[in-house]
């Protein structure tokens, strides 16, 4: 299966948009499409072995249209030509084009108004310049607004017409030009209307109008939609466009997109990190917000991973670089955000059906209009008027407007909070959400062992004895980290991080002169380390083995019960057979996991806790966060399954995790939800990924996602009503109330600004803020 993203052109309305749809549905081998009417976009997905991209781009041309294939984002991202892309220059010259009408058709139409005024208000006066009035000189003025700034429409009615079709071209080009017609009859041949004893008016005004008005609208809302994907335009515009390559020992700036992956990168403060990388010199702070949403700067030092895109704050370090141009963290993003704009989300369904009528009805709608009118008064100018209202004032396209502007809004919104939305149907379901089960390990907690707690002999007793060395909290825990850094176990790692972090250098003389000077190393596997320096024997490990080794831990047993009934795991320090000190290490959890239980279950949701560690542990650490629901010591084979039990009670899941036995229960629930610093493999199986690690992301992603569903629903509503309310007022049925509501340049601008509203009410949601506990 393959996909190819379609650049469409010709469009009109959402009608026409349906209309691609179903006929690339119709070509063999095209297993899905979606095409887009507020981007203007067609994504496809089919079998290259049965078709390929000509045949369905001549499949969109049979329909009467045209298809290019769009640029790869991620693609014209790491050759740094986004800026210049084809997509955003005739984006450009539309609107160029769109404005010069715009002018144009505004002036001519102020004009023909003018000269209308008597008319219009039934007065006369002797300064004013009746023959702007003439139906000649109006003529003049309205035919080349008719033939230049209205032939999108007439020529988008011709083509709908031969594919025996109608959309909104259809509907504005036989408003407009029946009135036009109309007044063109009725200033060649006036006696006709005299012989037959009706008025021969002229409708030039309300026809040029009526054009420019509808121009207007498209004006704004295409410079509206352009705000839409504002949010990608941010992320495009944070690839730095030039790095400070090593070569030789000597720094050369090279563009970015020269960059190769091993190559050695020197980042200065304030500056861009132009690729992703490890850092292998120096140390700084990082401010990564653009990209994981995380608001404080991280230190990075050696070892770190850093993302391209993010801002280098206070030191200079160099880094190698991992993955360069589209493999780039950054440039993957863009691609998923351009991915999920471009798809349809489920409650769009209701404007597709209702599009797929509409033209149709208004046309009949306007029929039955014309003849009651003037059956019932026998005013041709009255049957003229509301007919050409009716055809004007109908407007699908804010219905296709409705959900697409929002779900470009949400998905780009999401990105500038760390969170990746795969498509339009997560984020729609996203907010249904009933259960959400968290993963314990990398997900609610750090996800590598971590010392939480550091007790000495010498701090808990005052009288200490001959036989103990009086050795202060430091120097143990030099002793502790010297030794254990000979080791590969995990625990042992935490120990010397915990040094590190307590300020032991590692890289310090004392220590290295400790480290060269230790002997008789060994690990003995299930029980510790131990090792010797100078005449110190130092053993770190389990209670069983010191016991082993007739080695008394009564002193600190007391803090061993209370550390083990938390879930923490104890390792013992003793020094030339003396317990020295106890360390307890555990999966700390995560400084957020706290808050973000606390407000999912505000949400109302049910919090539930998925784990194969055993049933203690997995207590000890949901009673830290809340959480009261614990599944624990259940087999990776069995996440999925148990994913499957509780959607069997008829409740819509979510799970979120971060490793590879994470992957099928990801896949499984109705919503999976990845930790982005987890496993390609179980990001690659969630609908959602938090980009950060942050559990307040999930938070985030649900408010997000009723954000803009209730903005949908917004969209939607005001669709609906505008055109239920709007075709029976351009009818005429508030005739005897509000006669002045006949006007068909009312019906034009209430149909050129409907769009506008839609859009204007979807951009509210880039004001959007997650509410969080604390």
């Amino acid at each position: 299966m393959e996909t190819i993203n379609l650049r469409l052109k010709g469009m009109g309305c959402v009608a026409c948009a349906n209309r691609i749809e179903k006929a690339l549905q119709n070509v063999p081998g095209v297993d899905r499409c979606f095409v887009n009417f507020a981007i203007a976009q067609a994504k496809v997905e089919y079998h290259p072995q049965k078709t390929d991209v000509f045949i369905i781009q001549k499949a969109v041309s049979d329909a009467g249209y045209s298809a290019e294939p769009l640029t790869d984002l991620s693609q014209a991202f790491s050759e740094n030509t986004s800026e210049n892309s084809p997509e955003q220059l005739a984006q450009k010259q539309l609107e160029q084009q769109l404005k010069n009408k715009v002018i144009f058709g505004g002036v001519i139409s102020a004009i023909l108004v003018i000269g209308s005024l008597p008319a219009m208000t039934g007065l006369h006066w002797h300064w004013f310049p009746m023959w702007l009035h003439n139906a000649w000189v109006q003529l003049v003025l309205a035919t080349p607004v008719m033939i230049w700034c209205g032939q999108q429409f007439f020529t988008g009615a011709w083509k709908s017409l031969l594919h025996h079709t109608a959309d909104m071209n259809t509907l504005v080009s036989l408003g407009t030009g029946s009135a036009y017609l109309y007044s063109l009859f009725a200033t060649f041949f006036p006696g006709f209307f005299q012989t037959h004893g009706l008025e021969a008016a002229i409708y030039y005004e309300p026809a040029a109008v009526i054009i420019t008005l509808i121009l207007l609208g498209r004006l704004l809302e295409s410079r509206a939609r352009g705000k839409t994907s504002e949010a990608m335009s941010k992320l495009m515009g944070l690839q730095a466009k030039t790095a400070r390559v090593i070569q030789n020992g000597e720094p050369i700036d090279l563009p970015v997109e020269q960059v190769q992956v091993g190559d050695v990168i020197l980042v200065r403060p304030g500056e861009k990190i132009p690729v992703d990388g490890e850092v292998i010199s120096g140390i700084s702070q990082v401010d990564e917000a653009m990209v994981t949403g995380e608001p404080l700067p991280v230190k990075k030092q050696v070892g770190d991973e850093v993302i391209g895109g993010t801002i280098n704050k206070t030191g200079s370090f160099q880094f190698r670089a991992a993955r360069v141009g589209k493999d780039t963290m950054l440039a993957q993003i863009v691609k998923l955000v351009q991915e999920a704009q471009g798809s349809k989300a489920p409650i769009q369904r209701l404007a597709d059906r209702v599009t797929g009528w509409f033209v149709p009805v208004v046309m009949a709608i306007a029929v039955i209009t014309f003849l009651i009118w003037f059956k019932t008064t026998g005013n041709l100018t009255m049957a003229m008027i509301t007919t050409l209202g009716v055809l004007i004032i109908a407007c699908p396209c804010a219905l296709g407007l409705a959900t697409p502007t929002s779900v470009m809004v949400g998905t780009g919104l999401g990105a500038e909070h760390g969170i990746l939305i795969k498509g339009a149907e997560s984020l729609e379901l996203a907010h249904k959400i009933q259960t959400i089960v968290l993963d314990k390990t990398g997900t609610i907690t750090q996800g590598k062992p971590t010392v939480t707690d550091y007790i000495t002999v010498s701090g808990i007793v005052d009288n200490i004895g001959d036989n103990i060395a009086d050795y202060s909290e430091i120097e143990l825990l030099a002793f502790a980290a010297a030794v254990e850094s000979h080791s590969e176990h995990p625990l042992g790692e935490a120990i010397v991080d915990y040094a590190k972090s307590q300020g032991v250098e590692m890289s310090s003389p004392e220590i290295r002169e400790i480290t060269r000077e230790i002997t008789n190393f060994a690990a003995i596997a299930g029980m510790g380390v131990e090792g010797n320096i100078e005449d110190n024997l130092v053993q770190i490990g389990t209670k069983r083995w010191l016991n082993q080794l007739n080695i008394d831990t009564q002193v600190l047993a007391a803090y061993q019960e209370n550390w083990e009934t938390q879930g923490k795991t104890t390792a013992w320090l003793a020094i030339n057979g003396q317990v020295q000190g106890l360390f307890a290490i555990a999966d700390a959890v995560k400084p957020s996991s706290i808050n973000a239980v606390k407000t999912l279950k505000k949400m109302g949701l049910e919090v539930v806790m998925l784990t194969g560690d055993n049933r203690q542990t997995a207590e000890a650490i949901a009673r830290q966060v809340g959480i009261t629901k614990v599944l624990a010591e259940v087999r990776p084979d069995q996440k999925a399954e148990q994913i499957r039990i509780l959607q069997a009670k008829s409740k819509i899941v979510a799970m979120v995790g971060d490793g590879i036995n994470d992957a099928p229960a990801l896949a499984q629930a109705d919503v999976g939800i990845a930790i982005g610093t987890g496993t390609d493999v179980a990001i690659a199986a969630s609908d959602i990924t938090l980009i950060s690690g942050d559990l307040q992301g999930i938070v985030t992603a649900i408010q997000l996602s009723h954000a803009t569903i209730n903005n949908i629903r917004q969209n939607l509503f005001f669709a609906f009503i505008y055109n239920i309310a709007g075709i029976p007022i351009a009818a005429g049925i508030l005739y005897p109330f509000f006669g002045w509501l006949l006007n068909p340049i009312i019906a034009g601008a209430a149909m050129a600004f409907s769009s506008v509203s839609v859009v204007s009410n979807a951009l509210r949601l880039r004001k959007f803020k997650p509410k969080l506990s604390h």
